[in-house]
């Protein structure tokens, strides 16, 4: 009897940490579905705010307004991660995709430059840093929540679902965008098929509002403010006192996550139309096509982790990335074909998927329960700010600089090689071990001794 009943508990638990999952990653898909848009819309983007002879100049416009966003990203971590660690994860989890929804569909509303001037890119700046803003609360929020109901030896095994719903968003961005090209004709969709997409925005924000409100609340939270007394919230600054060593070296870590994403997510768009040749429709085609190729990775990467730890995750991350960057690039470029294309960029995600799914992990095991949601928000949403947002940005100007394609390439290997001699030996292994609840409580063993070994369980 006493079997069967742990048996049911361990079903319904299981049954529970899915719904918890599934939900997390709905409203994390419309999140960057909505944020992925503006990437892929960069080219129509540029001729109806930024109209210029030199459309290298008119995407070095989009991409700057694209760097707006990220710069609010850490304003939107620190403010939403301190209702978040005062109020609970749910609240703030409905509240984030709300605004991301509705600056969303506000930039398909916008009139083009031709008909109100300057307004036109002035309103847009606007719009993007309501949606830097709410990006900054969401993706640490939603890995918070779904690692904090998940098992002590399973938290990777959970927690890739916010991986894969990134990487299944800028795919479906891209599908939709590729569509609708193929449907209405390039021509159409610099004049008005652009504002579709941005419309949908809508839609499938009520759904994923819905889908978050009526989730429960963390445990790990409940318990912690049920037991805790006194100060329940930390300023800023307070957080990063207390926590100033994690930050760092996990944001050392989250650096190669950033860069490598946007190269990969973002930048190879405009990369294969632009200096490749290949017609938007296959770049967006390749995009799709790789990006779905590694959110379909993502669980294995996931499990793996649980199994081998966080620290050798990091480590292969940083090798591939250091070694296989240039030569995918390489391929990528090779008789600017599609195949081309869709082999160098998938060779690129592997690593891609190594880095996203132990960091999704690591905002959650690095820091204390009390000051978790602010502490991985400052963290994540600073170190993309700086080289998430400017990866574009940075890859363009470089290869316009250099006159070379593999110019932003070499830059990421550079940071992997970095990364991996300085950063991942300096990490601690937080794999099985558990979650720390207060920031009073001991640090992890942060030395690269060798008997920090993982039982998978």
């Amino acid at each position: 009897m006493k079997q069967a009943a742990s048996t049911a508990a361990e079903q319904h638990d299981t049954s529970h940490i899915k719904k918890v999952m599934l939900g997390s990653a709905a409203g994390t898909v419309v999140e960057w579905f909505d944020f992925a848009l503006f990437g892929y819309m960069a080219m129509y983007i540029a001729q109806n705010f930024f109209p210029s002879e030199d459309k290298m100049a008119g995407l070095l416009a989009t991409f700057a307004v694209f760097l707006v966003s990220f710069i609010l990203r850490p304003i939107g971590g620190i403010y939403f991660g301190k209702l978040g660690d005062k109020l609970g994860r749910k609240k703030i989890l409905a509240l984030t995709v709300l605004l991301m929804s509705g600056s969303t569909a506000a930039i398909g509303l916008i009139p083009t430059y031709e008909h109100i001037g300057i307004w036109a890119p002035i309103l847009l700046i606007l719009i993007r840093c309501v949606q830097g803003i709410s990006a900054g609360g969401e993706y640490t929020g939603a890995t918070i929540y779904t690692v904090e109901h998940s098992p002590q030896n399973k938290r990777n095994s959970y927690s890739w679902a916010m991986s894969a719903a990134t990487y299944f968003a800028f795919a479906l961005a891209a599908g939709v965008s590729a569509g609708l090209i193929a449907l209405i004709g390039p021509e159409a969709m610099g004049d008005w098929g652009w504002r579709l997409i941005f419309l949908l925005a809508v839609p499938m924000g009520i759904v994923a509002f819905f889908i978050r409100d009526h989730l429960s609340e963390s445990p790990e939270f409940q318990q912690m403010r049920a037991e805790k007394k006194g100060q329940t919230s930390y300023s800023a600054k307070q957080v990063f006192q207390a926590e100033k060593s994690n930050i760092i070296k996990l944001g050392g870590f989250v650096v190669l996550y950033a860069l490598s994403f946007y190269i990969f997510s973002t930048y190879m768009h405009s990369f294969l139309s632009t200096v490749i040749g290949l017609s938007s429709e296959q770049s967006l085609l390749a995009s799709v096509v790789a990006l779905l190729f590694v959110t379909v990775l993502t669980p294995f990467a996931g499990r793996l982790s649980d199994k081998i730890g966080r620290r050798k995750m990091m480590q292969f991350a940083a090798i591939w990335h250091a070694l296989l960057t240039i030569p995918a690039y390489m391929i990528v470029s090779h008789g600017a074909s599609l195949q081309a294309a869709i082999a160098g960029m998938m060779i690129i995600g592997i690593g891609q998927v190594a880095a996203s799914v132990v960091a999704s992990t690591l905002l959650s095991e690095m820091f204390p329960t009390d000051m978790r949601y602010t502490a991985s928000g400052m963290c994540y949403n600073i170190t993309f700010a700086i080289f998430g947002g400017t990866a574009p940005y940075v890859a363009i100007w470089l290869t316009a600089q250099t006159g070379s394609y593999l110019a932003p390439a070499v830059y990421v290997t550079i940071i992997a090689a970095l990364c991996f001699f300085w950063v991942t030996f300096l990490m601690p292994e937080t794999a099985n071990k558990p979650l720390r609840r207060y920031h009073t409580e001991p640090q992890y063993d942060n030395k690269f001794a060798p008997e920090n070994k993982v039982n998978a369980g």
